[in-house]
């Protein structure tokens, strides 16, 4: 974008006289400042098919009152020319997480939907994302909203979208939504908001609340598997919601499949805008879960679970000895894999699923259990479209979808990944596996020596600003235009660039390297942040040799960045 161009937005923002105050303050703060100005208005912030995600504050390329209704008035408008009074009267659930501003984003987008004649259910306090995920298929609504930003620093927020399954949208509907979207240019052009006592009283505005709660808890308490209830009662669990949602679901559903030693870390018990005892509320950032395991050895815990601020993806330490071991997502998916499968009963039907960057760790234990493997690119959605055609079709039985993200689900109560479910099961595979005698990095070592040792590790390079995603984009053209013979001293033997569309799946910008020794190295672009990410997944005949050829790789991505 010209110079003229994001100068002339930043003005039609100033000279837009129902402005909201601080937001005005905002961009006249800014008015000497060039790079900042560009940063806020070189484009509009970027709706793909995780929604929305950005740093909150004044701007077409932020996170905002403004950019909320806009997106929202795009979908409104899509499910009105798509459904029309049905989608009226069906309406939108919509969740929102602890994050500053949240709520009133939530707000925001229920009005702006209200304006346009459709109905919203808004949860009446802080809801995980799988609760919105489930309860959007459980009230047959015809969408679903949830704001959050996830994992990411406390300056974010995001606008995540569901279709009437309960399924993050997915590219088709995403383009459409967008299309929509794109007719509101202006600020004046946004629907007028009426108020929220108007909006009740013409049935438009409705709050959820404590029936969806529970009923979500008890779908999730179907999913158990482990009936010994002596083996639960002798696991001691530390637990932090990392101030986030979890909090209220999560101990709920612990206690009432009979784990009655759970203690919350105090400390991050409570919801927190400013995440202030984290640098990130990341359960994949090793420092996210240290006060938790400090306070574990303090106490003499036998595992530590960290769940994030939607309550989607969660992290574990093991006791180790005197010392705890933090869990990767591969690692904890693969043992998730081996607990379940051979806890269930398994026909020529079932299923899991997992993405094209994780560990083939997982699916050779499926495997051996008799599943059939599945691959999807990455994202959660792509796995629950899966699941909706399973459904639709008959042809599959769905037993369990894992991304090395640490998300995970089991069962087909929700469409997206659930850290309530999988923090329970988590939970009794570590109960069953101490009632054999065994910790998990035990059983982890069994299946390692059954399956070989696979090593599995993610570096993400930040690239912020526009400069940034220019630079992104120039390292994804060159890797293209180099076709490299060798990373890392290991010899590519294929390589896959799924922005062709290949193996089935929709294009995406991901290329996955393969090399002659079985393992792979995946190229991407994250969808959400200002990231470009590299995926390494090695097998050797020891965890020392698989390291080895690990480190090798890191090191040549680090160039390739550079």
């Amino acid at each position: 974008m010209s110079n003229m161009e994001y100068r002339i937005r930043y003005r039609q923002w100033l000279d837009y006289e129902a402005l909201e105050p601080d937001l005005r303050a905002e961009l006249e703060a800014i008015k000497d400042n060039e790079t900042e100005i560009r940063e806020r208005f070189c484009q509009d912030l970027t709706f793909g098919t995780a929604g929305l995600r950005g740093i909150m504050g004044a701007g077409t390329n932020r996170m905002n009152v403004y950019t909320v209704q806009r997106a929202t008035a795009g979908l409104g408008l899509y499910l009105l020319t798509t459904h029309g009074k049905e989608a009226m009267q069906r309406g939108v659930v919509i969740a929102y997480d602890n994050r500053a501003n949240s709520e009133l984003f939530a707000k925001e987008a229920a009005l702006t939907l209200n304006s346009l004649g459709i109905r919203t259910y808004v949860f009446d306090r802080l809801a995980p994302t799988p609760e919105l995920s489930f309860a959007v298929k459980y009230r047959q609504s015809i969408a679903g909203i949830v704001i959050t930003a996830s994992h990411n620093p406390k300056e974010y927020n995001g606008y995540k979208v569901y279709n009437e399954h309960g399924c993050q949208i997915t590219g088709e509907m995403a383009e459409a939504i967008l299309e929509k979207i794109d007719i509101y240019q202006e600020l004046a052009a946004l629907p007028v908001l009426m108020s929220v006592e108007n909006a009740r009283s013409r049935d438009l505005y409705h709050e959820i609340g404590n029936a969806y709660h529970q009923v979500f808890q008890k779908a999730v308490l179907e999913q158990a598997l482990l009936q010994d209830s002596a083996a639960k009662e002798n696991l001691k669990i530390v637990y932090t919601p990392l101030h986030g949602t979890g909090l209220a679901s999560v101990t709920s559903v612990l206690d009432k499949d009979g784990f009655t030693q759970v203690h919350v870390l105090e400390s991050q018990k409570e919801p927190d805008t400013q995440f202030s005892t984290v640098h990130s509320p990341n359960p994949e950032d090793k420092d996210a879960l240290q006060l938790a395991i400090a306070y574990a050895q303090e106490i003499g815990a036998d595992l530590v679970l960290g769940t994030d601020p939607d309550c989607d993806r969660v992290g574990i330490a093991v006791k180790d000895g005197d010392q705890f071991v933090l869990l990767t997502g591969n690692q904890t998916g693969a043992l998730l894999a081996d607990y379940v499968l051979s806890q269930k009963t398994l026909d020529d039907k079932s299923v899991v699923i997992k993405t094209i960057v994780t560990s083939e760790l997982g699916a050779d234990i499926a495997s051996a259990y008799g599943a059939e493997v599945m691959n999807v690119l990455t994202g959660f959605k792509y796995i629950g479209e899966k699941m909706i055609g399973f459904e639709q079709n008959h042809d599959h039985t769905f037993v369990m979808g894992y991304e090395e993200s640490y998300g995970y689900l089991v069962g087909s109560h929700a469409k997206d990944k659930d850290a309530v479910a999988a923090s329970m099961l988590i939970c009794e595979m570590a109960a069953y596996q101490k009632a054999q005698g065994k910790t998990l990095l035990q059983r982890l070592e069994e299946l390692y020596q059954q399956h070989g040792y696979y090593k599995d590790a993610v570096d993400s390079f930040t690239l912020p600003g526009a400069d940034g995603q220019e630079r992104i984009a120039d390292i994804m053209t060159e890797l293209r235009a180099e076709q490299a013979s060798e990373i890392g001293g290991l010899a590519v033997a294929e390589v896959k660039d799924y922005a062709n569309g290949i193996d089935g799946l929709p294009k995406a910008n991901v290329l996955k390297y393969f090399f002659a020794d079985g393992g792979w190295m995946a190229v991407r672009p994250s969808g959400t942040e200002p990231k470009i990410k590299f995926y390494y997944s090695v097998k050797g005949e020891t965890m020392k040799a698989a390291e080895e050829k690990v480190a090798a790789l890191q090191e040549a991505a680090k160039k390739i960045v550079a």
